[in-house]
Formats: structure tokens, sequence, C-alpha cells
């Protein structure tokens, strides 16, 4: 793989950004990379892992980059853009990798240079695990990176950004920011309200069986406590920026939940079976396309990386 860009800065090194570093690395597509994280234990963690060249603040990670990637929680990337907007350099592309796109269009906006290109992107790939140990080169290998260019972008500046996500391993595609945000709050925001929500319940009622709830979890509620196990600050800010999205789906999933409480307590059958017939089709298809195994637990391993 050809080298994309000189230089890319990463400016917080969880996840994420840790697992671009490396993939990056793997398939040699930046001369230099430069990271920040705003505890000091955190860019100790990622020098003894000799992840990037890690900064002491976000300005000095951002000179002369080509390229800089916001990686912190939707509700912090306004203020790093208000810090590192007067250090970056004429020409440079930013980015992000947020899950949700319009609020961060409009947070971020205001701080970006006029000679900076904005190109917001979000990959669909992370685990439960978070920090720059959790990183891994494999993360992004045949999954989604979404690409939500601003009207009037720049086609080369878009066209580099990706470039760089197929180089890390990941598909590509390109949506506007309002059909991201509905096409995730399907996809990821309410499933994971969801589970919070179950977690929770069960949690409750713990308190009342002498955690029995946790002691005879069968695979469904340990899947629910897989996702509830995600970073707290990353999905609250995800949940406050998508919040017409988010509403609206759930609106639907509480329609459908009704229907199935009617078909359970007049026993239709048939209603019940021909739903479940249905959403099998689902996994099934998510399985065709590469984006799962057909094993359990959402074909994750439980080997801590």
């Amino acid at each position: 793989m050809t080298v994309i860009y000189d230089k890319v800065a990463l400016i917080g090194l969880g996840l994420i950004a840790s697992s671009m570093a490396l993939a990056m690395k793997r398939a040699g597509l930046a001369r230099q990379i430069t990271g920040y994280a705003r505890t000091p234990d955190t860019r100790a963690t990622a020098r003894a892992l000799d992840l990037c060249d890690v900064c002491d603040s976000a300005a000095e990670a951002v000179h002369d980059a080509d390229l800089v990637v916001l990686c912190v929680p939707v509700g912090a990337m306004a203020a790093v853009m208000a810090d590192i907007g007067p250090a970056m350099k004429p020409g440079a592309t930013l980015s992000d990798v947020g899950s949700v796109k319009k609020a961060v269009i409009e947070a971020v906006s205001p701080f970006v240079p006029d000679d900076v290109h904005f190109v917001p992107a979000h990959p669909l790939a992370g685990t439960e695990h978070s920090g720059p140990r959790a990183g891994f080169a494999e993360l992004y290998d045949n999954r989604w990176c979404i690409v939500v260019p601003p009207e009037g972008a720049d086609r080369n500046a878009v066209n580099r950004l990706i470039d760089l996500w197929r180089g890390m391993g990941a598909n590509v595609d390109e949506m506007d920011a309002d059909h991201h945000d509905l096409v995730l709050a399907v996809t990821s925001h309410t499933p994971h309200l969801i589970a919070y929500t179950m977690v929770g319940v069960a949690d409750d009622l713990s308190r009342v069986t002498d955690s029995e709830v946790i002691k005879y979890s069968a695979a469904g509620f340990r899947d629910f406590t897989r996702i509830a196990a995600s970073d707290p600050t990353m999905w609250r800010d995800v949940f406050l920026s998508n919040k017409e999205a988010t509403l609206e789906i759930l609106g639907r999933f509480t329609e459908e939940l009704f229907a199935l409480q009617r078909a359970i307590r007049t026993e239709d059958g048939d209603h019940l079976h021909a739903y479940f017939t249905r959403t099998r089709a689902i996994r099934r298809g998510i399985v065709e396309a590469g984006q799962d195994t057909d094993a359990p637990d959402f074909g994750r391993s439980h080997k801590v990386r």
C-alpha cells in the first residue's frame, strides 16, 4: 500500500484511535502518526505501547499534520476543535469518528479554518473495551466506514480519506448527515439503549433474587451486558446528540413491543411465529454480508485484547 498522508494526528487515544494507528502502521499508510490524549495516564500508556508519537498538547500533535482525526466523545469535539483550529496547517483535512454526524458538523464547523477541508466519518466497528490497550489492527477489516461530506466538500480530500479507510481494511459508503443519523439510530443507538434498559431491569431484579439473574444468565442476557459495558460518556453524548432520530425509532419499537405483548396475551402463535421468522432473516442477511459469524455472542471472542 502506498503512503496516503505524510502526517496523521489522532486527538484522543482510545480503542478507535489506537486501532487506526495500528491499522495505518500495518499498511504503511502514513509516514508519521502523532497523538494526544487528555489524561497523562492515557498518554503514558500510549507511549509504553509505542502506539504513535505522543504529544503533550493537542496543538502540538496537529502541527503540520495533513490529516487530523477527532477521536473524542461527541460532546467534547467543539472544545477540542476550538483549541486546535488555529494550529492546523492550510490545506489539511479534518475528520472525526463520531457516531452522530449532524450534531458533530454543527458543533465543529464554526471552528474549522476556511483553508481546512472538513470530511466527517464514522467507522462502524468497536468492542466493549476502551483505552489504548484495547486497540488492534484488524478492527476495521471488512467493516463499514460511512463518510459524510458536507455540501461543497473538496472531492480530492474526500477521496483521499476514503482511500485511507479502505487501506485500513474497511468498506466505505457515503451518506448525508440526516440519513446517517437515522440509519444509526436503528442499527446502533436504539439497540444500545434497549440493552442498557434490560441490564438495568435485571440489576433491579437481582437485588430481590440474591443475584440469581447474574448467576444463571443465559446467552441472550450476556450479549446485552456486552453492549451495556460500552463507554458511558460516549453513549451519553450519542443519545443527547441524536435525540430526534433515537426518539423516532424508540416510538416505533414501542409500537412493535405492544403488538408482541398483545400476541402473547391473546396466545396468537401465528403472529409470533411469523414475526420471529421475518426477524430471523435479518440475522441471516448480516451473516451472509460478512458482518458477523453464525456463532453465538455476536460472533465475539471472549478473549480480552
